[in-house]
């Protein structure tokens, strides 16, 4: 396959970036798009020229650091897929692809397509945790949970914390992900003892990181590559606003 590739350059966080036009050749079709840009940075570091920067880490779908628009979506057009497990059948012999890094104000630029996602990290440590008692491991099964609960849960712990759903926003709002973890904790009686805390502390780590607001049209849950379902901003709003009744009753 030969494919014109337009990436975006940026140097550093105060540089204004722009896009530059590359040609790949002979690139196989059963090459991943990370693989495909390994080939063309191995023919950069040939001539001389800087490689292009782009956050990778295991590769299978589980880290969420590659985390880029392709093409203008999310990871590119595959649904629920990485852009590490993107593979380069899925596009034409001949194809301009457009790789631009996400686009939401607490997402810096670092260089190239690397964006800071340490925002996340910090609602996380706002809130995402449990206290438990530190000792020998306990048995898995001494607390009982029916298994519509813990599936449900399951489903909510495979976020993996990539962004798609901020970039994939017109308001580059953060309640999937932030709602994601809430659930996730919320469902489970280990989580009930920070419950409502939690809720309230990453929901404003979650505003003073400057994400936007959450109108409901439903592009993250269409773009994320682990399909998180919008029903867990729905349990969000409801620990919410359980959350803050309980406060005021104290």
């Amino acid at each position: 396959m030969n494919l014109t590739l337009k990436i975006w350059r940026q140097k550093n966080s105060s540089d204004q970036g722009q896009i530059v036009t590359y040609l790949v050749k002979d690139i196989s079709p059963d090459m991943s798009f990370l693989e495909m840009f390994d080939v063309l940075n191995e023919q950069l570091l040939e001539k001389g020229e800087d490689p292009i920067a782009f956050d990778h880490d295991c590769r299978e779908g589980i880290c969420g650091a590659c985390s880029m628009y392709i093409n203008g979506q999310p990871h590119g057009p595959l649904k629920g897929t990485t852009a590490c497990q993107l593979h380069m059948r899925n596009f034409k012999d001949g194809e301009t692809i457009f790789v631009e890094p996400w686009r939401a104000k607490p997402f810096p630029v670092i260089k190239d397509l690397v964006v800071d996602r340490t925002s996340f990290d910090r609602i996380i440590q706002a809130g995402g945790y449990i206290s438990v008692n530190t000792g020998n491991a306990r048995d898995a099964n001494e607390i009982p949970i029916a298994k519509e609960i813990a599936d449900e849960a399951f489903n909510s712990a495979t976020c993996i914390g990539c962004g798609a759903c901020v970039a994939a926003c017109k308001n580059g709002s953060a309640m999937l992900f932030v709602s994601a973890k809430v659930s996730q904790l919320a469902m489970l009686p280990q989580g009930k003892q920070e419950r409502n805390s939690r809720v309230e502390a990453m929901v404003a780590q979650m505003d003073e990181e400057g994400f936007g607001a959450c109108t409901n049209t439903g592009a993250c849950s269409a773009e994320c590559p682990k399909e998180i379902s919008l029903t867990n901003i729905a349990k969000l709003n409801r620990e919410y606003y359980s959350a803050k009744a309980s406060s005021k009753n104290v």
